[in-house]
């Protein structure tokens, strides 16, 4: 299993090692791989064909507005849209989870909704900020779930 995220301020990568642990602690039958696109990106490399299942994480950043009719074009996270994007790796996403701050009413994860709707894989879950315990508990779950149901 692969965890493929972007982050940006630290929130998403911080979730996504806490699922690793989660992971190696209650589901170590299920190894997981992450990949930081924005280290990818950094490194000049090219985006890869991930030629597995995976899921990804993605943090909500918009332009500004309400995100109903105005506000709702992301920015600083295009990158892992373009390696999604990329040969079949859409076809073997299991799914996003987005995560965001819920002070921003109907922005609060928007972007992952807009991956669903693009790619066609569904919202798994989202989380607020770094999330909390519940949260890492719950979208584990989630994940070996879908992930089971693709073996």
């Amino acid at each position: 299993m692969k965890f493929v995220y972007i982050s940006l301020s630290g929130n998403t990568k911080a979730f996504v090692q806490k699922l690793v642990d989660y992971f190696a602690f209650n589901h170590a039958e299920i190894p997981v791989e992450t990949l930081d696109v924005k280290e990818l990106v950094k490194e000049g490399q090219a985006y890869p064909d991930l030629g597995q299942p995976y899921v990804a994480f993605l943090p909500t950043y918009l332009e500004g507005g309400n995100g109903v009719d105005n506000g709702d074009q992301e920015i600083l996270t295009t990158d892992l849209r373009k390696l999604i994007a990329k040969g079949n790796n859409a076809r073997n996403c299991l799914g996003i989870v987005g995560s965001g701050n819920r002070n921003f009413n109907n922005q609060f994860c928007l972007t992952a909704y807009q991956y669903s709707e693009q790619f066609g894989f569904p919202v798994l879950d989202t989380y607020e900020m770094r999330g909390l315990t519940a949260d890492v508990e719950r979208i584990a779950e989630k994940i070996v779930t879908v992930y089971g149901s693709e073996k």
